[in-house]
Protein backbone atom coordinates (compact mmCIF):
# COMPACT_ATOMS: atom_id res chain seq x y z
CA UNK A 1 0.00 0.00 0.00
CA UNK A 2 1.17 3.35 -1.19
CA UNK A 3 0.39 6.85 -0.67
CA UNK A 4 1.13 9.92 -3.03
CA UNK A 5 2.08 12.54 -0.08
CA UNK A 6 1.34 15.66 -2.19
CA UNK A 7 -1.61 17.51 -0.79
CA UNK A 8 -2.55 14.99 1.94
CA UNK A 9 -3.19 16.32 5.36
CA UNK A 10 -1.71 14.51 8.31
CA UNK A 11 -1.76 15.57 11.89
CA UNK A 12 1.20 15.45 13.67
CA UNK A 13 1.76 14.99 17.37
CA UNK A 14 4.85 16.46 19.13
CA UNK A 15 5.30 19.16 16.53
CA UNK A 16 7.05 21.23 18.08
CA UNK A 17 10.48 20.05 18.99
CA UNK A 18 12.74 16.55 18.13
CA UNK A 19 11.66 14.12 15.56
CA UNK A 20 8.09 15.52 15.95
CA UNK A 21 8.69 18.83 14.30
CA UNK A 22 11.20 17.32 11.32
CA UNK A 23 8.67 15.49 10.38
CA UNK A 24 6.77 17.94 10.21
CA UNK A 25 9.32 19.77 8.03
CA UNK A 26 9.60 16.50 6.08
CA UNK A 27 5.85 16.22 5.71
CA UNK A 28 5.50 19.55 4.03
CA UNK A 29 8.80 19.45 2.38
CA UNK A 30 7.24 16.65 0.42
CA UNK A 31 4.13 18.63 -0.56
CA UNK A 32 1.82 17.50 2.30
CA UNK A 33 -0.02 19.88 4.21
CA UNK A 34 0.11 19.76 8.07
CA UNK A 35 -1.89 19.92 11.31
CA UNK A 36 1.02 20.01 13.97
CA UNK A 37 -0.19 19.59 17.81
CA UNK A 38 1.85 20.53 20.53
CA UNK A 39 1.58 20.79 24.51
CA UNK A 40 4.33 24.22 24.49
CA UNK A 41 2.50 27.12 22.37
CA UNK A 42 6.21 28.51 21.93
CA UNK A 43 7.63 25.87 20.49
CA UNK A 44 4.97 25.20 17.86
CA UNK A 45 5.70 29.02 16.34
CA UNK A 46 9.46 28.41 16.33
CA UNK A 47 8.38 25.32 13.89
CA UNK A 48 6.18 27.47 12.20
CA UNK A 49 9.01 30.30 11.82
CA UNK A 50 11.01 27.59 10.69
CA UNK A 51 8.91 26.23 8.20
CA UNK A 52 7.46 29.09 6.65
CA UNK A 53 4.92 26.90 5.07
CA UNK A 54 2.15 29.91 5.16
CA UNK A 55 -1.77 27.77 5.08
CA UNK A 56 -0.06 24.31 4.44
CA UNK A 57 0.83 24.39 8.41
CA UNK A 58 -1.53 24.85 10.95
CA UNK A 59 -0.56 24.53 15.07
CA UNK A 60 -2.67 23.64 17.61
CA UNK A 61 -1.63 23.90 21.40
CA UNK A 62 -3.19 20.52 22.49
CA UNK A 63 -2.78 18.20 25.68
CA UNK A 64 -3.28 14.61 24.06
CA UNK A 65 -3.99 13.26 27.35
CA UNK A 66 -7.08 15.12 27.70
CA UNK A 67 -9.72 12.96 25.96
CA UNK A 68 -12.20 15.48 25.24
CA UNK A 69 -10.25 18.34 23.42
CA UNK A 70 -9.09 15.57 21.25
CA UNK A 71 -12.82 13.99 20.41
CA UNK A 72 -13.17 18.39 19.84
CA UNK A 73 -10.75 18.44 17.86
CA UNK A 74 -11.13 15.22 15.66
CA UNK A 75 -14.26 16.61 14.90
CA UNK A 76 -13.34 19.91 13.40
CA UNK A 77 -11.40 17.99 10.38
CA UNK A 78 -13.00 15.30 8.29
CA UNK A 79 -10.22 15.68 5.57
CA UNK A 80 -7.57 14.38 7.04
CA UNK A 81 -5.29 11.28 5.17
CA UNK A 82 -2.40 10.81 7.74
CA UNK A 83 -2.01 10.88 11.66
CA UNK A 84 1.67 10.34 13.14
CA UNK A 85 1.95 10.00 16.98
CA UNK A 86 5.15 11.31 18.32
CA UNK A 87 4.59 12.78 21.56
CA UNK A 88 6.06 11.30 24.45
CA UNK A 89 8.33 11.45 27.65
CA UNK A 90 10.45 9.48 29.77
CA UNK A 91 10.87 9.82 33.18
CA UNK A 92 13.75 10.22 35.34
CA UNK A 93 16.69 7.41 35.51
CA UNK A 94 15.26 5.61 38.32
CA UNK A 95 13.99 1.98 39.38
CA UNK A 96 10.56 0.81 40.10
CA UNK A 97 10.45 0.95 43.46
CA UNK A 98 11.36 4.79 43.72
CA UNK A 99 9.11 5.68 41.27
CA UNK A 100 6.18 7.36 42.39
CA UNK A 101 2.85 6.12 40.87
CA UNK A 102 2.19 9.84 39.29
CA UNK A 103 5.58 9.53 37.81
CA UNK A 104 4.45 6.37 36.36
CA UNK A 105 0.64 7.35 35.48
CA UNK A 106 1.90 10.78 33.91
CA UNK A 107 4.35 8.24 31.67
CA UNK A 108 1.41 6.21 30.70
CA UNK A 109 -1.23 8.98 30.09
CA UNK A 110 1.07 10.95 27.46
CA UNK A 111 2.86 7.76 25.78
CA UNK A 112 -0.10 5.31 25.55
CA UNK A 113 -3.24 6.87 26.44
CA UNK A 114 -2.54 9.80 24.13
CA UNK A 115 -1.54 7.62 21.27
CA UNK A 116 -5.05 6.13 22.12
CA UNK A 117 -6.89 9.50 22.24
CA UNK A 118 -5.53 10.15 18.97
CA UNK A 119 -5.86 7.33 17.36
CA UNK A 120 -9.58 6.78 18.45
CA UNK A 121 -10.51 10.11 17.91
CA UNK A 122 -9.21 10.02 14.20
CA UNK A 123 -9.62 6.61 12.93
CA UNK A 124 -13.20 6.99 11.63
CA UNK A 125 -12.09 9.70 9.49
CA UNK A 126 -9.05 8.02 8.22
CA UNK A 127 -11.19 4.90 7.47
CA UNK A 128 -13.47 6.92 5.01
CA UNK A 129 -10.21 7.87 2.75
CA UNK A 130 -9.27 6.39 -0.18
CA UNK A 131 -5.32 5.88 1.06
CA UNK A 132 -4.08 7.08 4.43
CA UNK A 133 -1.46 6.27 7.25
CA UNK A 134 -1.20 5.64 11.08
CA UNK A 135 2.10 6.17 12.37
CA UNK A 136 2.52 5.19 16.26
CA UNK A 137 6.26 5.67 17.73
CA UNK A 138 7.17 2.99 20.30
CA UNK A 139 10.79 2.61 20.84
CA UNK A 140 13.97 0.83 21.63
CA UNK A 141 13.11 0.41 24.81
CA UNK A 142 10.05 -1.13 23.77
CA UNK A 143 12.02 -4.25 22.14
CA UNK A 144 14.56 -4.85 25.31
CA UNK A 145 13.91 -3.10 28.96
CA UNK A 146 16.27 -0.27 29.87
CA UNK A 147 16.98 -0.53 33.94
CA UNK A 148 15.82 3.14 35.50
CA UNK A 149 13.45 3.23 32.52
CA UNK A 150 10.77 0.39 33.25
CA UNK A 151 7.82 2.73 33.21
CA UNK A 152 8.49 4.47 30.25
CA UNK A 153 9.21 0.99 28.77
CA UNK A 154 6.52 -0.42 29.27
CA UNK A 155 4.31 2.47 28.19
CA UNK A 156 6.27 2.23 24.76
CA UNK A 157 5.93 -1.63 24.84
CA UNK A 158 1.94 -0.82 25.64
CA UNK A 159 2.32 1.25 22.21
CA UNK A 160 3.65 -1.51 19.82
CA UNK A 161 1.35 -4.20 20.44
CA UNK A 162 -1.72 -2.13 20.80
CA UNK A 163 -0.45 -0.71 17.04
CA UNK A 164 0.53 -4.34 15.76
CA UNK A 165 -2.93 -4.77 16.94
CA UNK A 166 -4.63 -2.27 14.44
CA UNK A 167 -2.27 -3.22 11.91
CA UNK A 168 -3.81 -6.81 12.06
CA UNK A 169 -7.09 -5.27 12.19
CA UNK A 170 -7.16 -3.01 8.72
CA UNK A 171 -5.48 -4.90 7.18
CA UNK A 172 -8.27 -5.27 4.14
CA UNK A 173 -9.08 -1.22 4.81
CA UNK A 174 -7.22 1.47 2.90
CA UNK A 175 -5.30 2.67 6.12
CA UNK A 176 -2.14 1.62 6.54
CA UNK A 177 -0.35 1.14 9.68
CA UNK A 178 3.15 1.39 10.49
CA UNK A 179 5.00 1.01 14.01
CA UNK A 180 8.26 3.07 14.50
CA UNK A 181 11.21 2.26 16.49
CA UNK A 182 13.66 5.19 17.21
CA UNK A 183 17.09 4.44 18.91
CA UNK A 184 19.20 6.75 20.03
CA UNK A 185 18.36 10.18 18.99
CA UNK A 186 19.65 13.27 19.23
CA UNK A 187 17.13 14.87 20.76
CA UNK A 188 15.98 17.01 24.11
CA UNK A 189 13.49 14.32 25.57
CA UNK A 190 14.85 14.83 28.73
CA UNK A 191 14.93 18.37 29.12
CA UNK A 192 10.78 18.20 27.34
CA UNK A 193 10.07 15.81 30.28
CA UNK A 194 11.50 17.44 32.86
CA UNK A 195 13.98 14.53 34.21
CA UNK A 196 16.67 14.76 36.62
CA UNK A 197 20.06 14.13 34.21
CA UNK A 198 22.39 14.41 37.71
CA UNK A 199 22.59 10.78 38.07
CA UNK A 200 23.80 10.10 34.93
CA UNK A 201 27.49 10.77 33.92
CA UNK A 202 27.55 12.61 30.75
CA UNK A 203 31.08 11.56 29.39
CA UNK A 204 29.90 7.57 29.78
CA UNK A 205 26.32 8.74 28.25
CA UNK A 206 27.91 10.20 25.42
CA UNK A 207 30.01 7.29 24.68
CA UNK A 208 27.69 4.45 25.40
CA UNK A 209 25.03 6.60 23.17
CA UNK A 210 27.54 6.44 19.82
CA UNK A 211 26.82 7.97 16.60
CA UNK A 212 23.33 9.65 17.55
CA UNK A 213 20.62 9.09 14.66
CA UNK A 214 19.65 13.00 13.72
CA UNK A 215 15.90 13.89 14.01
CA UNK A 216 15.96 14.84 10.52
CA UNK A 217 17.05 11.28 9.29
CA UNK A 218 14.63 9.79 11.46
CA UNK A 219 11.95 12.02 10.10
CA UNK A 220 12.82 10.65 6.47
CA UNK A 221 12.48 6.96 7.49
CA UNK A 222 9.30 7.75 9.23
CA UNK A 223 8.00 9.96 5.73
CA UNK A 224 9.34 7.43 3.88
CA UNK A 225 7.27 4.79 5.73
CA UNK A 226 3.79 6.65 5.40
CA UNK A 227 4.67 6.71 1.68
CA UNK A 228 5.64 2.68 1.40
CA UNK A 229 2.56 1.58 4.18
CA UNK A 230 6.10 -0.06 5.77
CA UNK A 231 4.58 -1.65 8.63
CA UNK A 232 7.72 -1.63 10.79
CA UNK A 233 10.55 0.72 10.77
CA UNK A 234 13.75 0.05 12.68
CA UNK A 235 15.74 3.88 12.93
CA UNK A 236 19.29 3.77 14.34
CA UNK A 237 21.75 0.63 14.43
CA UNK A 238 21.38 0.35 17.85
CA UNK A 239 17.75 -0.52 17.62
CA UNK A 240 18.66 -2.96 14.48
CA UNK A 241 21.54 -4.66 16.87
CA UNK A 242 18.83 -4.81 19.93
CA UNK A 243 15.88 -6.37 17.37
CA UNK A 244 18.44 -9.16 16.22
CA UNK A 245 19.29 -9.93 19.90
CA UNK A 246 16.68 -9.97 21.20
CA UNK A 247 15.09 -12.63 18.99
CA UNK A 248 17.86 -14.47 18.87
CA UNK A 249 19.00 -14.51 22.57
CA UNK A 250 16.79 -12.32 24.55
CA UNK A 251 17.93 -13.15 28.28
CA UNK A 252 21.14 -12.02 26.89
CA UNK A 253 19.80 -8.63 25.29
CA UNK A 254 18.69 -7.68 29.02
CA UNK A 255 21.77 -8.24 30.14
CA UNK A 256 24.24 -6.80 27.76
CA UNK A 257 21.42 -3.36 28.51
CA UNK A 258 21.63 -3.98 32.05
CA UNK A 259 25.17 -3.77 32.40
CA UNK A 260 25.43 -0.77 30.10
CA UNK A 261 23.27 1.41 31.88
CA UNK A 262 24.74 0.16 35.13
CA UNK A 263 27.90 1.91 33.93
CA UNK A 264 26.53 5.18 33.11
CA UNK A 265 23.95 5.67 35.59
CA UNK A 266 25.35 6.23 38.88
Amino acid sequence: MTMNITGKVFVVTGGGNGIGRAVVLELLKRGGRVLAIDLNENALTETAEIAKAGQRLTTVTLNITDRAAVLDLAAEYDSVDGLVNLAGIIHDFEPVDELDFEVIERVMNVNFWGTVNMTKAFLPVLKRRTEASIVNVASMGSLVPVPGQSAYGASKAAVKLFTEGLYAELRSTSVAVSTVFPGGTATNITGNSGVDTRTVDPEKAKKAAGNLTTPDEAARKITDAIAHGTPRVLIGPDTRALDRLARIAPTRAVTIVAKRMAAIVG
